[in-house]
């Protein structure tokens, strides 16, 4: 019997400014008047309230405004330069477009533009924005379930937040130890970002395909269950050949779906993958073991990958070389704290993938302890290491100190490899079976 419950509806952030320009592609209306307007608009912050400029008319709001399409099936809006990849190596902007409502908040001397969708339409974006539109029918159809199931979870868990007494804390501090994970309760104001922090979500820009349509309809209020609630369904890149704990990443809950996976049909030979040895982890990264991840095909990954991210060639494993000066600057100003000239890189604890949870960095004025993988990831990098699971090697030569990462995979490690699962759709395994691959003791369930 099908079932009936509606399709629930979202707010998405976009990205905010202090002014936001932007094209209304037919005729909207302010829910709070009567107004008409369309074509070229900007929108900026004045005192606590939102001006809305239109043509000739300038017309104040309070500390929200929301433009609802008179005829939602032929219009849709453009925004002008927003900021993609925020704080990654690709960061860029771009002019990007959007059907359903618009809504500004106002606040901090800012303008947040948000976009107002149902979470279908939503997913066919998603889909095409996290990879390219011509993936495999089954890689599309995963990702769809894991997509809509991660939303759903993580919009259960904020109104859990909201009803919850007592704070939610993400940041231990010590005199000696950071500790820091990065998620998504940061958004009191809408349910989701439109950037990787949350779900790559870049509108009606990346056209959907109809095999994208077809996917996200066929599995049209599909998610992955384990004892009757929603699945945190994570995703991310490339796992380097083995998947990472939840706890290890975010809150210290354990979830059974969210388990150690080695990304291939069998263990790979000649490998032990207790990674709480350190010969261990250094012969895994060392070489390139057999993983479904592990892929060179430029039709999988052209698949997978948009262009900005095809830039990022080596993935599977990898390698970045500071000078002792670098590193050592590059510490300070990403943490704030002057260790002095960096001595060592000191992993003191590893998760089931390999990625480093917590780093000892000792330096000739301070040492400090950091962690979680993202912490680690962002200190270590302008933008963002690839992922926590490396090797730090210290070279010394006669005139200078190098520190070389020796690095495998691309992301959290939690959940869904989305190079292995391409690969995985390529070689003809179905949708399921590449879910229940990633996500041990899961099933599939719609709920609308």
């Amino acid at each position: 019997m099908k079932n009936e419950r509606a399709i629930p509806e979202l707010q998405v952030g976009i990205f905010s400014a202090e002014v936001i320009s932007f094209t209304l592609n037919g005729l909207y209306m302010p829910a709070s008047d009567s107004l008409r307007v369309s074509g070229n608009c900007i929108v900026f912050y004045d005192g606590g309230s939102i001006v809305l400029v239109s043509g000739d008319r300038e017309i104040e709001y309070s500390d929200h405004l929301v433009l609802i399409p008179v005829d939602p099936g032929s219009s849709s809006f453009t925004l002008q330069d927003v900021i993609i990849g925020l704080n990654f190596h690709w960061q860029r902007k771009e002019d990007q477009s959007f059907s359903g409502c618009l809504k500004f908040i106002a606040g901090e001397e800012m303008i947040m533009a948000i976009n107002l969708i149902s979470i279908e339409e939503y997913l066919k974006s998603v889909i095409s924005s996290e990879m390219k539109a011509t993936a495999s029918e089954e890689l599309l159809k995963a990702h769809a379930v894991i997509s809509r199931g991660w939303l759903l979870a993580q919009m259960e868990k904020h109104r859990n937040l909201d009803s919850e007494a007592g704070r939610y804390d993400t940041n231990f501090t010590t005199d000696s130890e950071t500790v820091r994970w990065y998620d998504r309760e940061d958004h009191k104001k809408y349910d989701v970002c439109a950037d990787d922090h949350c779900q790559r979500y870049q509108g009606i820009t990346r056209a959907a395909t109809p095999v994208v349509a077809k996917a996200v309809e066929e599995t049209s209020g599909e998610v992955l269950i384990y004892e009757e609630s929603i699945c945190d369904t994570r995703y991310y890149k490339c796992c380097g050949g083995v998947t990472e704990l939840f706890e290890n990443v975010w809150e210290p809950v354990s979830h059974p779906y969210l388990q150690r996976v080695v990304d291939n049909p069998v263990q790979p030979e000649g490998y032990d993958l207790d990674f709480d040895k350190d010969e261990n982890i250094r012969k895994w990264i060392a070489a390139k073991p057999d993983a479904f991840c592990n892929t060179a095909d430029k039709n999988v990954l052209g698949q997978v990958l948009n262009d900005y991210d095809l830039e990022t060639k080596d993935f599977y494993r990898w390698k970045v070389t500071y000078t002792r000066e670098e590193l050592s600057e590059l510490i300070r100003r990403k943490t704030g704290i002057d260790f002095g000239m960096i001595n060592e890189l000191i992993p003191l604890e590893r998760g089931t993938s390999g990625r480093i949870i917590r780093l000892k960095i000792e330096g000739t004025l301070r040492t400090m302890i950091i962690g979680k993988e993202l912490e680690i990831r962002k200190t270590l990098s302008e933008t963002h290491l690839y992922s926590s699971c490396f090797i730090p090697e210290k070279i010394v030569s006669d005139d200078k100190v190098l520190f070389v990462l020796h690095g495998a995979g691309w992301g959290h490690g939690v959940g869904l490899c989305q190079i292995g699962a391409a690969v995985m759709g390529s070689k003809g395994y179905k949708y399921d079976e590449i879910l229940m691959h990633y996500f041990k003791g899961a099933k599939l369930e719609k709920k609308y």
